[in-house]
């Protein structure tokens, strides 16, 4: 794992108040950075944040990356942009395309533009696996992708066309990282649109019966959230000039299919309460919209990111439920 982290910086996280920006926001606290976090806490949860609002290096702005002033606000004297905020979930987008477009490519051209203007030293962003659409080749590799299969992985796409435009146009240094199925602690497991590994984890706990969209088989690279922050840190730290102004995968690169995923789960939850073991899925219809198999080459990313990581799909796994059975009981 390479040693490369960020300090001694200013470093904007938007979307901070969420799952993946929270905990790059504790990572970054620990590391002699003052940190801001922008967010309207429509999905982020200001509860994930409580803990850093009595330090000094770090501030919360409670605003909408769709407007353009706040944006300009909020990357005042910063060194790094770590663009977190969207409005994630494909079922969502496919209820909702209009506002899933309107935050995910409106407020993602706000949050360019404020970099640009402001002249930050790198702007990093999340993007999205879903951008490999119906393209059927496995692992996927970051130049070949297929058609979009909902607005929002239209959106995340549209996202990598305007950050290499700003680049080519402006200067701006950017970096695109395509997450596969993150996970970890602090991840939301209420809502319609929660994310499977939380779902599951909080209905095995409390012993309901689960529903797996499809026959099961259909799989995903399911990554640590860990790993996604070394990535991020590593990214806005990039030296390599081949480096910048492009996209990575960011995975273990390892695929796990969703019957796997309830298996290892009522393995290690088992530990907590052996009643779980005995738990059984049901089966109902595939989401449409749905990738059937998501497997990443991570090659390009340890090649010019040093990207390494550190925690398999099943030690990440490990992490997590312990900390769901603390905070979920």
């Amino acid at each position: 794992m390479s040693s490369r982290i960020i300090n001694n910086s200013k470093v904007l996280v938007t979307g901070g108040a969420g799952f993946i920006g929270s905990n790059l926001i504790e990572s970054l606290l620990t590391q002699d950075n003052k940190v801001v976090c922008l967010d309207n806490l429509s999905t982020g949860k200001k509860e994930n944040i409580d803990p850093f609002l009595s330090y000094n290096n770090f501030e919360f702005i409670k605003g909408d990356i769709r407007d353009i002033a706040t944006c300009k606000k909020a990357v005042k004297g910063v060194d790094y942009v770590l663009q977190q905020a969207a409005l994630g979930s494909v079922p969502r987008s496919i209820e909702d395309p209009k506002t899933t477009n309107d935050v995910n490519i409106g407020g993602f051209v706000n949050m360019l533009i404020a970099s640009k203007d402001e002249g930050v030293k790198r702007f990093v962003y999340a993007a999205s696996s879903s951008t490999y659409g119906d393209h059927p080749a496995l692992p996927k590799h970051e130049d070949i992708i297929g058609n979009p299969l909902s607005p929002y992985a239209i959106t995340k796409y549209v996202d990598e066309l305007y950050a290499k435009n700003f680049s080519d146009l402006y200067g701006i240094e950017t970096i695109g990282l395509r997450y596969f199925n993150v996970f970890g602690r602090r991840q939301d497991p209420n809502g319609a649109y929660s994310a499977v590994i939380p779902k599951f984890v909080k209905g095995l706990i409390n012993k309901e019966q689960l529903t797996i969209n499809g026959d099961g088989l259909t799989s995903r690279d399911f990554t640590y959230i860990d790993n996604v922050i070394q990535a991020n840190q590593l990214a806005a730290l990039a030296t390599n000039k081949k480096a910048l102004n492009t996209v990575y995968n960011v995975a273990y690169g390892e695929a796990t299919s969703l019957n796997e995923l309830f298996t290892t789960l009522k393995d290690y939850l088992s530990d907590f309460d052996s009643e779980i073991q005995n738990i059984k899925p049901i089966y109902g219809p595939e989401r449409p919209g749905d990738v059937k198999h998501s497997l990443a080459s991570i090659e390009k990313a340890r090649k010019l990111l040093d990207y390494n990581p550190k925690y398999s799909f099943k030690q990440g796994i490990n992490n997590a439920v312990k900390w769901y059975w603390d905070n979920l009981k």
